[in-house]
């Protein structure tokens, strides 16, 4: 009788260099990947197909998705940008970001010491915008037919705020306050990515800008709109629409 093979320990996600597709199969390798590395960093995450939360009153829900080249830029990387990103989008809705979920697509031959950079750098912006990561999924394609990793970020949140926070809202003369410069980002992505060189070299200001937000809202301030700008810049089409003059301050 051929003697039954035997069962080895699963091998640690540390023992690779670079992701395998193992890594999405949902076996050994995946758990070990989702222990040692996601839950590790994320803290307890959920086993199940989903997470349970409690929320108090009106909840505001925001999903979006990430891909940057470089992954890795001054000031952040795609991690970063994914958690900054989607608590920005709840704090726009005058909400309290409370819990993010996150889905990773990852390319066959990205080194986990990459991956495990950009985990890190997510619970870190995480920390700073006083939310929890509680649940995810992870899925490898094929070498050559992603950009190393996509990220998808959904997250939720309390409202704060009784008034809907939309651009119909803006008044002749509301004052448009700017948190912080405007086309940072952009620009330190767009140098790195193309190698050039800057005389006064910039840095990306991804951050969670909640807590600023929520200082304003529990001053009492009457806000009309909040907008986050990213690809639609600060003169997006829904501002455009309303033809308006405002005055703009500049709060550095």
């Amino acid at each position: 009788m051929s003697k039954e093979p035997e069962l080895g320990c699963p091998v640690p996600f540390s023992n690779y260099e670079r992701v395998v597709l193992a890594h999405g199969g949902g076996g050994r390798v995946m758990r070990r990947l989702i222990e040692e590395l996601f839950a590790r960093a994320f803290g307890p995450v959920s086993e199940h197909d989903g997470a349970v939360f409690t929320l108090k009153g009106q909840t505001a829900f925001t999903t979006d998705a990430f891909t940057v080249r470089p992954l890795f830029f001054p000031g952040g990387d795609i991690g970063r940008l994914a958690v900054c990103g989607t608590v920005n989008d709840l704090a726009m809705c005058g909400a309290r970001p409370r819990y993010l979920s996150c889905a990773f697509i990852l390319e066959e031959g990205l080194l986990l010491s990459d991956l495990e950079r950009i985990v890190e750098s997510m619970a870190q912006a995480a920390r700073e915008a006083g939310v929890a990561i509680v649940t995810g999924d992870t899925k490898v394609v094929e070498r050559g037919k992603g950009d190393g990793v996509y990220i998808t970020t959904s997250g939720v949140g309390e409202l704060v705020c009784d008034d809907a926070l939309t651009p119909n809202r803006i008044n002749v003369g509301d004052a448009i306050v700017a948190s912080g410069p405007i086309g940072n980002h952009g620009i330190a992505v767009m140098a790195k990515r193309e190698g050039i060189g800057l005389e006064e070299p910039l840095t990306s200001d991804a951050c969670p800008v909640s807590p600023q937000v929520l200082a304003l809202l529990d001053a009492g301030v009457r806000v009309h709109c909040l907008r986050d700008p990213t690809r639609g810049g600060l003169v997006s089409p829904a501002l455009c629409r309303q033809r308006r003059p405002l005055r703009c301050l500049h709060r550095p």
